[in-house]
């Protein structure tokens, strides 16, 4: 397109516009009208005018060598875009409540479960110990020779039935275990007694008077043998026959439970009321009423529980060892 063309082309829209604009009345005289034109016949000149600017920048730059550049042709609205609404809040949102949901702690494991606490450094391990009886402590504890070391070696045990115990289980009467043709009893009677006299053709062996300095008491007793006198004075067995039979006798062979029941050393004249309110008890339940013989009986009924086997009881030996450490730690092992 040249220059000419172009300026035809401008003059020929510019025309148009103006007779768009004016009206020819029945006089021959032109009357000059101006309509209000709507939006889409202006808009529609805008572009047309657009164009031809255009066009003519093309024009001009045509054959001056100058290397022309696209230019982007603008956008042109015909209507307004409308907006969108405006919300205005009186009062601040509050924020949706959001559910919190407690998610659970995993569960150790078995392993983990088990795994042992790391010992403290201060601690030292050591090794488990057997459980030291009552005994042995009083044998670490106590001089070799006295009670409370033989009471060491007795065992502790519960006390067993009594059933089926019988005196005569231990032999019929007295006998006489060192055969010196006299009975245990009167033996027993001769070694207690002071100022015994002994029946003419019996040689020496039945006592029919003496004195007895009563261990159990502590009083004098005056023996006389007959009906209804001699159970003033009777012959204990310092170990009850029915206590041994409950702690070891039970075990024993008939000839060891007849020497058992004959055993000097577990023999001792006493006072006969004094006897019967022993019965059978050991040294838990019983104990002499002279509180200085208490020494020498419990350290006789250890001597010979030890001689024979018999065991003793927990309650007892811890008797026995309570008088023995009150009143007399060094108490010598009878002779026997």
């Amino acid at each position: 397109m040249n220059r000419d063309t172009a300026a035809n082309w401008t003059a020929t829209a510019t025309a148009s516009r103006v007779s768009n604009n004016e009206t020819s009345t029945p006089a021959g005289s032109t009357t000059k009208r101006n309509p209000k034109p709507s939006n889409r016949t202006g808009s529609a000149v805008f572009l047309s005018g657009m164009i031809l600017a255009l066009g003519l920048v093309l024009v001009s730059c045509t054959g001056t060598g100058v290397e022309t550049t696209a230019v982007a042709a603008p956008v042109i609205w015909s209507e307004a875009p409308t907006a969108e609404p405006l919300v205005v809040w009186s009062e601040e949102p509050t924020p949706e409540a959001t559910a919190t949901v407690a998610i659970p702690e995993p569960e150790p494991s078995a392993e983990e479960a088990q795994v042992p606490a790391e010992p403290s450094q201060e601690s030292t391990p050591t090794s488990a110990a057997p459980p030291s009886s009552s005994g042995n402590e009083n044998s670490s504890q106590a001089k070799t020779g006295t009670t409370l070391h033989q009471l060491a070696g007795i065992q502790v045990k519960g006390r067993a039935p009594k059933t089926g115990y019988e005196r005569s289980l231990f032999g019929s009467g007295w006998k006489d275990p060192d055969r010196n043709g006299c009975d245990a009893r009167n033996d027993m009677l001769r070694r207690d007694l002071t100022g015994i006299e002994a029946k003419p053709g019996t040689n020496g062996c039945v006592i029919t008077s003496g004195v007895l300095a009563d261990p159990f008491t502590g009083k004098h007793i005056d023996f006389v043998r007959g009906q209804g006198t001699s159970t003033k004075v009777q012959i204990d067995h310092v170990v009850a026959l029915s206590d041994a039979w409950q702690k070891g006798a039970q075990k024993m062979t008939e000839e060891q439970r007849v020497a058992f029941a004959n055993d000097p050393l577990n023999l001792l004249a006493v006072d006969g009321p004094s006897n019967a309110s022993k019965g059978d008890s050991d040294a838990a339940t019983w104990l002499p009423p002279n509180k200085s013989f208490r020494c020498s009986y419990v350290a006789l009924q250890t001597a010979v529980k030890a001689k024979h086997g018999l065991w003793m009881t927990k309650s007892e030996q811890e008797g026995i060892k309570r008088t023995l450490t009150s009143q007399c730690p060094n108490q010598a092992i009878p002779a026997g």
